[in-house]
C-alpha cells in the first residue's frame, strides 16, 4: 500500500483572485481564523444546550420528552437543510451564505434567550438549525476553496477538524459552567456577539464570495453556461427525505418504533428520497448530480463520516447520563471528566495533516476508526461507582473521532472541482448528522434495554460496545479506500 502521492490539481480546483472566494489583500491566516471561530460556535451548539435541558424543564414545567424539541427541533433542520444550503454558497455565493447564516443563528439564539414559553423556545431553535445549515458547508467550502489542493488545504482541513472537535466537546463543559453559575438563558445569548461580530467581520477578510465565487458556471447540457438557480423540487425533496428521516430516528425511543408517526415518517423519508432521485436524474440543472455521489471519495467520506456521527452522537449522551446517574457527578464534573477527548481531538487535528503527509490520508484514516475502536472497547469495563482512571481512554476516542473528521473531509473534497466544494460539504456534513441521529437513538436505547446490575451499568457498556462496532466499521471503510490508487495529497512539509 505505497504512501499518496503529489498529482497536479486541475485549473478548476485552484482558487480564484479577483472574483472568488479569495481576497486580494486579505491574510490566509485572519481569513482562516474566522471561519473556524464561526464553525466552532456552530458545533458547541449541538452540545452545550444539552446541559441546559433540566433547567428549562424546571422553568417552565414541562416534560422532559417536550424539553428534548429544544435539541430534536434543531437537528431536524440543520440535517434537512444542509445539502440545500451547501448547493446555495456553491451558486449564489459562499460569503454571502455565510454572512446571512451567521446572522439567522445569532438573531435565532438571541429570540431563544429571551423566550418566556417553550414554544417560542423550539421555534427559535428551529430557525438556529437553519442558519446553521447554512453556515456550515458554506465555512468549510471556503476553506477548501481558498487554499490549493495540497498541503496548506490539508492544514487547514485539519484545523477544522480540531476546532470541531474541541467544540463538539468544550459544550459540555461551558455549558455546565454557564448553567451552574448563571442560567439556560446563557447558552444561547453567548452566541449572539460572536456571530454577529463574525457577520460584520466577514465582508472585509473574506472576500466578495459573489455568485458563484470561487467556481465556473455550471455546464448545461448544449455545453454552454447554465444559469445559476436553484433546483427547487430537487430542495424540498432532500430537505424533507433527511428531515423525516432524522425526525422518525429521534422519535423512535419516545414513542415506539412502531408507531403510527415514526413509521409513517420513516417510510416516507424513503419515498421523498426515491423521488429525489428519478427527479435528479431528468433534470437539466439537478441540485445534485448522481455521478458525483458516485466518486469514490464522496463514498468513502461520507460512509466515515456517517460512522463517526454514530458513535460520536451516542457517546457523549450515554456517558453524560452515566456519570450523572451512576456515578453522580455534576454536570461540571462530567463535562471536565470529557474535556481530555477534546484535547486529543485537537492534537489529532493539529498533527494529522503531517501525519496524512507520511502515511497517506488513508491510512490515518485507519488509525483513527482503530484507536477509537481500542477505546470504546476499553469502556465496555465501566466501574459501578466513583471516578476510575479507565475514564482517561476517552483520549483515544478524541484521537480517532478527529482523525476519522478529517479523513472523511479530505477524501470527500480533494477530488472535487471547486463550484461543487458547498455541496460536498453539505453531503459530508449530512452524513454526520444523520449518523448522530442514529447514534443518538441506538446507544440510549441499548444501554436501557440491556440495562441491569447496579445503575444501569451493563447496559452502558453494550452501549460502548455499539460504538466500538462503529469505529471498527470505519476502519474498515478507510482499508477498502485505501487500497485503491492514490489520488491527490503531497506531503505535507
Amino acid at each position: 500500500m505505497p504512501a499518496e502521492r503529489v498529482s497536479v490539481p486541475e485549473p478548476s480546483s485552484l482558487p480564484t483572485r479577483h472574483g472568488g472566494d479569495i481576497h486580494p489583500g486579505a491574510r490566509p491566516g485572519l481569513r482562516l481564523a474566522l471561519i473556524l471561530v464561526a464553525s466552532f460556535m456552530v458545533v458547541l451548539d449541538f452540545t452545550i444546550v444539552n446541559i441546559a435541558l433540566p433547567s428549562i424543564e424546571r422553568e417552565f414545567g414541562i416534560t422532559t420528552s417536550a424539553a428534548q424539541w429544544v435539541v430534536t427541533g434543531y437537528a431536524i433542520a440543520f440535517s434537512g437543510l444542509l445539502i440545500l444550503g451547501g448547493r446555495a454558497a456553491d451558486l449564489l455565493g459562499r460569503r454571502r451564505m455565510f454572512i446571512i447564516g451567521l446572522v439567522v443563528f445569532s438573531l435565532a439564539s438571541l429570540a431563544g434567550g429571551l423566550a418566556g414559553d417553550p414554544v417560542l423556545l423550539v421555534a427559535s431553535r428551529v430557525v438556529q438549525g437553519a442558519g446553521a445549515a447554512m453556515v456550515a458547508p458554506a465555512a468549510l467550502s471556503l476553506i477548501t476553496t481558498s487554499f490549493p489542493a495540497g498541503p496548506k488545504r490539508t492544514r487547514a482541513i485539519g484545523l477544522y477538524g480540531s476546532v470541531a472537535s474541541v467544540g463538539f466537546v468544550s459544550g459540555q463543559v461551558l455549558g455546565g459552567v454557564l448553567v451552574e453559575w448563571t442560567s439556560w438563558r446563557s447558552v444561547f445569548l453567548v452566541n449572539v456577539p460572536v456571530g454577529l461580530a463574525a457577520a460584520a467581520l466577514a465582508p472585509r477578510i473574506i472576500g466578495d464570495g459573489g455568485p458563484g465565487a470561487g467556481a465556473r458556471a455550471l455546464p448545461d447540457a448544449a455545453g454552454g453556461r447554465a444559469a445559476r438557480h436553484l433546483d427547487v423540487r430537487g430542495a424540498v425533496l432532500i430537505t424533507a427525505s433527511v428531515a423525516l428521516a432524522v425526525f422518525g430516528i429521534s422519535q423512535g425511543n419516545v414513542l415506539g418504533w412502531t408507531s403510527l408517526p415514526v413509521v409513517g415518517a420513516l417510510a416516507a423519508a424513503v419515498a421523498a428520497g426515491v423521488c429525489f432521485a428519478a427527479a435528479e436524474a431528468q433534470h437539466p440543472q439537478p441540485l445534485v448530480r448522481p455521478r458525483l455521489l458516485l466518486r469514490p471519495g464522496v463514498r468513502n467520506g461520507g460512509a466515515l463520516a456517517f460512522l463517526l456521527g454514530v458513535w460520536n452522537g451516542g457517546e457523549l449522551l450515554v456517558l453524560s447520563l452515566y456519570m450523572q446517574q451512576a456515578l453522580h457527578f455534576s454536570p461540571l464534573e462530567t463535562g471536565l471528566v470529557i474535556a481530555p477527548q477534546g484535547m486529543a481531538g485537537f492534537t489529532m487535528g493539529m498533527l494529522g495533516p503531517r501525519l496524512a503527509g507520511k502515511l497517506g490520508v488513508r491510512r490515518v484514516a485507519m488509525l483513527a476508526g482503530a484507536a477509537a475502536a481500542v477505546g470504546f472497547t476499553v469502556l465496555t469495563r465501566l466501574p459501578s461507582s466513583g471516578y476510575s482512571p479507565l475514564l482517561t481512554v476517552v483520549i483515544l476516542v478524541g484521537f480517532g473521532g478527529a482523525g476519522t473528521a478529517f479523513g472523511s473531509i479530505v477524501l470527500a473534497s480533494r477530488e472535487m472541482a471547486d463550484r461543487d466544494q458547498g455541496l460536498v460539504g453539505g453531503v459530508v456534513n449530512t452524513s454526520r448528522q444523520i449518523g448522530a441521529a442514529v447514534g443518538a437513538a441506538l446507544l440510549p436505547a441499548v444501554a436501557s434495554s440491556m440495562s441491569g446490575g447496579i445503575a444501569g451499568v451493563t447496559g452502558d457498556r453494550v452501549a460502548m460496545l455499539t460504538a466500538a462496532a462503529a469505529a471498527l466499521a470505519a476502519t474498515a471503510v478507510a482499508w477498502n479506500a485505501a487500497r485503491r490508487p492514490a489520488a491527490t495529497i503531497r506531503p505535507a512539509s
